[in-house]
């Protein structure tokens, strides 16, 4: 019987390994000599980056895009929601950035509010051409925020594919 030996085996590694290692036996419960546990440190919060944020931010664009291109209306407000939970995040972390010339969380207000708003708008009427130049003026609203921030060499732009295979953008079946 295989089994059985392989059985005996194990436990008499594990009867081994206990001996090895006693468990001490337990002090005498005196309160005063016992000191109370030191208290862990705290872990740091986690605080993305401004370069992971913007990655967010381009994936959210592109998927925005796809999504109205797609007709899906419901997944386009979703996206647009998205980049807009994600800008005020980026303003509140990071409202200046290094050697940036013009504050971030000012620049996201100056440039991006207004591109936002039309796009929501053509959203809610479902309206494609409207909502294309609205892209676009978003569009060109984050190149001109790079620019004013020393970032000009990342370019934006519509995307040429969908870099989400698997993910679907059509409409759900009704």
């Amino acid at each position: 019987m295989p089994n059985s030996r392989l059985s005996v085996v194990l436990l008499a590694a594990l009867a081994a390994a206990c001996r090895q290692s006693p468990v001490p036996a337990p002090a005498a419960a005196t309160p005063a000599a016992t000191p109370a546990p030191a208290a862990a440190p705290a872990a740091a919060a986690y605080v993305p980056n401004l370069g992971e944020q913007m990655t967010f931010q381009q994936m959210r664009h592109a998927k925005l895009w796809l999504a109205a291109d797609a007709g899906n209306w419901e997944l386009a407000r979703y996206e647009l929601g998205e980049i807009q939970e994600g800008f005020a995040a980026i303003a509140r972390i990071h409202p200046t950035w290094k050697d940036a010339p013009v504050p971030i969380d000012q620049a996201i207000e100056t440039m991006l509010t207004d591109p936002l708003k039309k796009l929501d708008e053509a959203i809610a009427a479902k309206d494609r051409r409207a909502f294309a130049a609205a892209f676009d003026t978003l569009t060109e609203g984050c190149n001109a925020c790079h620019q004013a921030t020393n970032h000009g060499f990342n370019v934006v732009q519509k995307p040429k594919g969908n870099p989400f295979p698997n993910q679907s953008f059509a409409p759900p079946p009704p």
